[in-house]
């Protein structure tokens, strides 16, 4: 069950917009299908010839199903004809279902939706102190990221954003082949500035989410950002500096991306439904032809197919024409399997706190006292305890009490709750904000209480009169409070900014966990970073602020987008999986009070909940050794979960011949995970490439519980820049294993010349 809080982290769906993600409308002839059919055969750059011969076999393949090449060309939505090879259409099941019979074809799938999934973060993350950049920061050694260019699929940009200004930039790369599209309106009082040295280039992208809710009106043929996510995440991964930054007053400092002055391109994929798939596939096409570095992909959705996910496609043909695409791990957490955007290409981050909280108090007449969270600007009238009320207490007689304790619309009696602080439920189902009907009664604040045992996270929110938004066990208290109180009173704090925390980071209760249930042999997520109370860029449409705190890995994502940005600039021969295996060898399992990291109930976190551990970007920069992958890997490792070795060979469009024999734990992954131990012994190979001076590395091994490990040999040398060396971890049962469960359990393995710490993650499922 996922809170209301959940919906608001990113952008709140109406109960129309999820039908939306269910069902496609009736009007439609037919349903819109995606058909895939691996790479092309022209190569990275086509001529105009090339990509007419592409967009006409796809109007000759479906004419052999539909009968003649107008039909086809009516039914083509999108022809994906420069690096992603295949189209979308509008087919009946029958059609599809023909078309998927052909041995040309790779899939065919519905047109799904994808879901959506700063001022601190940076200093949290160690690139500056006190707003003071010092030499060793990785922003120093990387030039803030300039010279790359960092692509975002998401609901657009907003371009007036301070964030996405050009001064101090410099010219727009020769490598950017983005023509100049700038896809924006005149927005009514904007300053026209839209398209510059920062923002190089926006899109939209909006025929399958038309093939959904029917045609748009024109004016939302734009890339413009109406619903704020884009702008968000975009800026957080490469907004320009920005001074005197705040969410009503909460906050203050200095707003920047993590590759501050990179170049930026916006993608709009999403609208106020979802994301659909073709429109997905249709910004990895235009990206990947424009000439992105980083492609940030904050959205997903639960999938059981590599081959019929837009994003794992997309970013397959991405990684292969050397683009780094980040993902969203999802909000489905706390729960193990929920991690979503699990291909092995694909760098899938999970959310943290950071060091910050928006802080507000409760105290009861009692003199307890309890810790909420809220971004509200208001304090109460006068320093003094009020009535306290429940929304049921408080409510209309011709009411309901199910709808009054989430204080819903025009459920609550004025002079009931007139000069009293009401409790509020949050309302999971219908994500109601409760404030505005509290307000309107006459409620002098709002204590905003939970229901939800698994949901711990205080992410803050601006209210309409003074707040505090508690947890669940802190809830339970305060209702027990009124109930047995004969006059029960409370008094709510101002919302403060509270620096540092202890601990941190912590992890979010919504942030998805592992194992990934389509490729368990790959640990997912593969990194956690910030994605709690990160202020951004916002859309300006209607509200009185720039900058907006928001929550979800939809944050966290492109914290890492901005990192690896910074990696491109300084090491842009560098292969995508090099960037990764960088920043996922040097990340931290230990949190700012030197102990494990912990999730949101107090306990040791796994790597099911943050991967390698947590970001550390001055690391980063220089992690000595890297494990490098190319298509061909990845390639080889499809083979074993698709037995449809022509349609690995589509993929590809290259020679290939899928290995007689290939052993998943083989896949050199900075992570190794083995499945199913049992009494068996297993060998797995890596192999590491030296980005370093000339040095020797020696092994050390922590085993998980009940297991043992070794490695030959157990150190390594390197004379060279580019040098490789291989190694062996053998896995078996411990001796003293005993009566193993079938739990995972966690190690790791680090290599170490003295000054580098190249640190892999162990994860063993023992039966």
């Amino acid at each position: 069950m996922v809170s209301s809080s959940i919906f608001q982290l990113l952008v709140s769906f109406s109960f129309v917009c999820f039908f939306f993600l269910q069902v496609q409308p009736s009007y439609a002839i037919g349903k819109s299908y995606v058909v895939y059919l691996g790479a092309h055969s022209h190569g990275p750059n086509p001529s105009s010839v090339d990509l007419d011969y592409a967009t006409k076999s796809h109007y000759s393949l479906l004419s052999s199903i539909l009968g003649s090449n107008e039909k086809a060309k009516d039914a083509i939505f999108y022809s994906y004809n420069r690096h992603i090879n295949g189209f979308a259409a509008i087919l009946k099941d029958e059609e599809a279902d023909e078309l998927a019979r052909n041995p040309n074809v790779v899939s065919v799938s519905l047109n799904k939706m994808h879901q959506l999934h700063t001022t601190r973060s940076w200093e949290f993350l160690g690139v500056e102190r006190n707003e003071i950049i010092p030499k060793e920061s990785i922003w120093e050694k990387a030039r803030y990221g300039e010279d790359t260019i960092i692509g975002n699929l998401d609901t657009g940009v907003w371009p007036e954003s301070q964030s996405f200004g050009d001064q101090g930039m410099g010219p727009i790369p020769s490598k950017w082949r983005g023509n100049g599209i700038c896809q924006f309106d005149t927005f009514i009082g904007s300053r026209k500035t839209h398209c510059n040295r920062k923002l190089i280039g926006a899109r939209a992208f909006y025929k399958g989410y038309e093939a959904y809710v029917g045609k748009l009106d024109a004016s939302f043929y734009t890339a413009r950002d109406t619903i704020g996510h884009g702008s968000h995440t975009l800026s957080t991964a490469g907004g320009n500096f920005v001074q005197g930054v705040s969410v009503y007053g909460n906050g203050n400092g200095t707003a920047k991306g993590g590759s501050p002055k990179a170049h930026v391109a916006a993608y709009k994929v999403c609208w106020k439904g979802g994301c659909s798939d073709a429109d997905v596939l249709a910004g990895f096409e235009a990206a990947i032809s424009d000439g992105v570095d980083v492609l940030s992909v904050s959205l997903g959705m639960k999938t059981h197919n590599l081959f019929t996910d837009s994003i794992s496609i997309g970013s397959f043909h991405a990684v292969a024409n050397g683009i780094v695409v980040v993902a969203s791990a999802g909000n489905s957490g706390p729960y193990f399997g929920t991690v979503s955007n699990v291909a092995p290409w694909l760098f899938t981050v999970a959310a943290s706190t950071i060091d910050r909280d928006f802080a507000s108090y409760v105290t009861l007449g009692d003199n307890k006292h309890f810790k909420g969270t809220s971004l509200s600007s208001k304090d109460l009238p006068t320093h003094k305890f009020y009535p306290l009320i429940s929304g049921e207490q408080g409510k209309h007689f011709y009411a309901l009490s199910r709808d009054a304790k989430f204080c819903r619309y025009g459920t609550l009696d004025v002079e009931k709750v007139r000069g009293k602080i009401v409790v509020c439920l949050e309302d999971v189902y219908f994500g109601t904000i409760p404030g505005p009907e509290a307000s309107s009664a006459g409620a002098v604040g709002m204590i905003l209480a939970s229901d939800d045992e698994s949901y711990y996270d205080f992410i803050a929110y601006p209210h309409a009169l003074p707040t505090s938004q508690v947890n669940y066990i802190d809830s339970q208290y305060i209702y027990s409070y009124i109930k047995n109180e004969k006059n029960p009173v409370a008094y709510i704090t101002k919302a403060i900014t509270e620096i540092p925390i202890i601990p941190a980071p912590v992890i979010a209760s919504f942030s998805s966990r592992g194992p990934s249930t389509i490729i368990p042999s790959i640990l997912k997520p593969d990194i956690t970073a910030p994605g709690v109370n990160i202020i951004a860029a916002y859309t300006e449409i209607n509200r009185r602020i720039s900058y907006k705190s928001l929550s979800g890995t939809s944050m966290a994502c492109p914290h890492v987008s901005g990192i690896a940005g910074l990696l491109k600039t300084l090491h842009p021969k560098w292969s995508p999986a090099a960037i990764k295996s960088a920043i996922m060898t040097t990340a931290s399992k230990m949190d700012n009070s030197k102990r494990p990291i912990k999730d949101r109930f107090g306990e040791n976190a796994t790597p099911f909940a943050y991967g390698s551990g947590h970001v550390q970007p001055n690391l980063a920069i220089d992690p000595g050794l890297i494990y490098d992958l190319n298509i061909v890997d990845y390639l080889s490792l499809l083979c074993v979960y698709n037995k449809n070795y022509k349609q690995i060979e589509a993929i590809y469009k290259k020679p290939f011949i899928c290995p007689e024999s290939y052993n998943v734990v083989d896949l050199n992954y900075p992570t190794i995970t083995i499945l199913n131990l049992g009494d068996k012994i297993i060998k797995v190979s890596r192999t590491v490439t030296n980005v370093g001076p000339p040095s020797t590395y020696y092994v050390q091994a922590k085993a998980p519980d009940g297991v043992s490990v070794s490695i030959e040999p157990s150190y390594l040398s390197f004379k060279e820049v580019g040098e490789k060396k291989s190694f062996k971890v053998i896995v078996m049962k411990a001796m003293e294993n005993g009566d193993a469960t079938m739990d995972y359990v966690f190690g790791e393995l680090l290599w170490s010349n003295g000054k580098h710490r190249v640190m892999s993650t162990i994860a063993v499922k023992l039966k």
